[in-house]
């Protein structure tokens, strides 16, 4: 019994001390994340295990710092390793990169200010005065110095030093720019970054040292003003991006060279697509005959699909007295993206920025009734909005453009099923055209807003019910909705997973009040109509442009401004190609004749920059047996086929939609 009470005893004791061990590392031991998991480690081991994952920052309970704060750690933080592998610590090493960047312009051209450089979506810039304008060459010498301040691991040492400190460090380096952010802040602790000699006020976090820094690549110079102003004066923003792997960089640097084969601007002009001319003014369209085909195309089948749909079409002025649009809010509230008004006969009058006010007054021009709801009214509207020229950029961006706008008149009981078939009728539009992917947001009320919070909240839900019965996943943007109410943006991928901003669907309580539309009730009463304001395409330029760039200017065959192009090898076979040009044309197809004296294999190669859809070859073997010789655009030929067949092939592409 002895033995057996001593045995009993031990191993309560045992127990005990294990219990207690747990204890202590639960109360001692360090919690951290990593990979979605969660270890527990003494500080002593942390450092070590942070070296072997590679992390580049922690994040302690929820706060992103500097690697060193680990000396710091008193056991009961929560931790997180950040590895440049991550969203959060790409954009920590892209922001370090950039401060090496302004450490190497100081290096070469002491004269330069630096003023502020902060990572971004794909890369980093870095904002530098300097007089003379930065050339290909200096970016080859900025480069080659980074190259070096990296391979030298030079330390990111973080100081906190008072404002007051901050401003003469910053007074006797030169720094204005600096100095004129310092003396923003408030507060009057402010952080410093010293890296081999170079000394910039930055919050950071940055990484450990410079040698962390795997791959990199100077991209571009261009002009900015300072803080975006145009009053200020002009800087120059040097471009780079870096990664955390040789391989990534040059995946990313391939992709650069597909966007820039993609370029509309480039395929604009090489195709004959649009214009812009400084003689017209910046952001202003001239469409090219090409570009004038392709855009009938999308209008027709535009106009055709919302007739289908139950819209009726309106053609409105392109100016307006300038108390509609103080009437409509629009002047309180998009003053600075109008442009000047105009006096007429002692009359202000205003070149429309929208075309909202302009379907109230066709809406309003008759007595209304239940019966007559929803009413949709649609309208390829052109509008004109000042853009910063800065900002502008081909037909991306631009000052004048048609919006694909229609406004749907309903009653609060129709408001979520209007908003489906809106959704559904996006997703057709937009599958036509070659767009499948997309992201979906609601945005929310922002601080400047107009209407009840009841409304607000009211529209809010109708769009996310909408959207929940559809089936379609989507995320809040808080704040983003216009001032008159929350709507839908609708987020297009294109064939290199770019995101553009097309289709909206925006729900409006408060223009219906300021013009004090109604309708007549089933109970005989006045009622106030719900607004729906929405686009498809977003604007027809912005389309375009998407469209180009999408299909890297090569159309499918019932967008393609030249479908089939025809030619000769000869002159004796001009009479031939004349007859099945003249056939083509017959049928309704959009055809070209090329019966130049040139040889053939730079008609095919002309053709095929140009993008044509077919190409038809004829000479001495297609007039003996009375057949063509097709080539697509992909490569493949179609020989001697017969002239019907051919007919029949073009007419199921385009019915297609290919």
């Amino acid at each position: 019994m002895p033995n057996l009470l001593s045995a009993i005893q031990i191993l309560i004791i045992v127990s005990l001390l294990e219990y207690y061990r747990f204890k202590n590392l639960r109360r001692f031991g360090i919690k951290v994340k990593i990979k979605n998991d969660f270890i527990e480690l003494m500080p002593e081991d942390l450092e070590r295990f942070s070296k072997e994952n590679q992390a580049i920052a922690l994040k302690i309970n929820g706060e992103i710092k500097d690697l060193f704060y680990i000396s710091s750690l008193n056991g009961s933080e929560e931790i997180e390793i950040i590895t440049s592998q991550s969203k959060e610590g790409l954009e920590i090493l892209r922001h370090s990169v950039a401060h090496i960047m302004a450490h190497a312009v100081k290096d070469l051209f002491p004269e330069v200010k630096v003023t502020i450089g902060p990572a971004i979506e794909d890369g980093f810039y870095y904002d530098f005065d300097r007089d003379i304008p930065f050339t290909e060459e200096d970016l080859q010498k900025i480069e080659k110095r980074m190259h070096e301040i990296v391979k030298s691991k030079q330390p990111f040492i973080r100081k906190e030093i008072s404002k007051d400190e901050a401003i003469k460090l910053f007074e006797s380096l030169g720094e204005s720019y600096k100095i004129e952010i310092l003396k923003e802040i408030e507060d009057q602790k402010v952080s410093i970054y010293e890296e081999g000699g170079f000394i910039d006020l930055c919050r950071g976090p940055h990484i450990p040292h410079t040698g962390m820094v795997k791959a990199f690549k100077l991209l571009s110079v261009a002009g900015a003003y300072w803080r975006g102003d145009e009053r200020n004066k002009m800087l120059q923003r040097i471009y780079g991006t870096a990664f955390s792997t040789k391989e990534e960089l040059q995946d990313y640097l391939n992709f650069l060279e597909e966007v820039k084969k993609r370029d509309h601007r480039r395929l604009g002009k090489q195709l004959k697509l649009f214009e812009i001319t400084e003689e017209v003014g910046p952001g202003l369209i001239i469409w090219l005959p090409n570009g004038a085909i392709v855009r009938k195309i999308i209008e027709d089948f535009w106009k055709d699909e919302h007739l289908k749909a139950g819209y009726q079409l309106l053609y409105t002025p392109h100016i307006a007295r300038l108390d509609l649009w103080k009437k409509s809010g629009h002047l309180d509230f998009y003053r600075d993206n109008m442009y000047s008004p105009m006096e007429i006969d002692q009359i202000s009058y205003q070149i429309k920025p929208m075309n909202c006010p302009f379907h109230i007054q066709a809406y309003k021009s008759e007595l209304r009734s239940y019966r007559e709801l929803p009413l949709r009214f649609a309208e390829l509207g052109t509008v004109y909005r000042y853009e910063r020229s800065g900002v502008l950029h081909g037909l991306l961006r631009v000052r004048g453009f048609t919006q694909d706008d229609a406004h749907i008149f309903c009653t609060e009981e129709q408001l979520e099923e209007e908003i489906q078939k809106v959704l559904d009728f996006t997703i057709f539009i937009l599958s036509t055209f070659g767009f499948n992917d997309y992201d979906i947001y609601i945005s929310t009320r922002p601080e400047k807003y107009v209407g009840s919070l009841e409304n607000w909240e009211n529209a809010t839900f109708a769009l996310e019910e909408a959207l929940k019965k559809r089936n379609l996943p989507y995320q809040i943007d808080p704040g983003e909705g216009v001032f008159y109410g929350p709507k839908i943006d609708i987020k297009i991928k294109d064939v290199l997973n770019r995101s553009w901003q097309c289709s909206t669907i925006q729900v409006d309580f408060n223009i219906p009040e300021r013009f004090d539309i109604k309708y007549r009730g089933k109970d005989g009463k006045e009622h106030r109509p719900i607004m729906i304001h929405r686009a498809l395409m977003g604007s027809l330029e912005r389309f375009m442009g998407v469209l180009i760039e999408h299909y890297a200017g090569a159309f499918p065959i019932w967008l393609a401004p030249i479908q089939i192009e025809v030619m000769s090898i000869s002159e004796k076979h001009v009479n031939y190609a004349k007859k099945v040009y003249d056939h083509l044309v017959f049928n309704g197809f959009r055809a070209k004749l090329n019966i130049e004296n040139e040889k053939i294999g730079y008609k095919i190669r002309q053709a095929i920059l140009n993008k044509v859809p077919y190409i038809v070859i004829v000479g001495e073997k297609e007039i003996k047996n009375n057949t063509i010789t097709v080539r697509k655009r992909d490569g493949e030929n179609l020989e001697s086929i017969d002239f019907e067949k051919l007919i029949e092939i073009l007419m199921k592409d385009i019915k297609d939609k290919k």
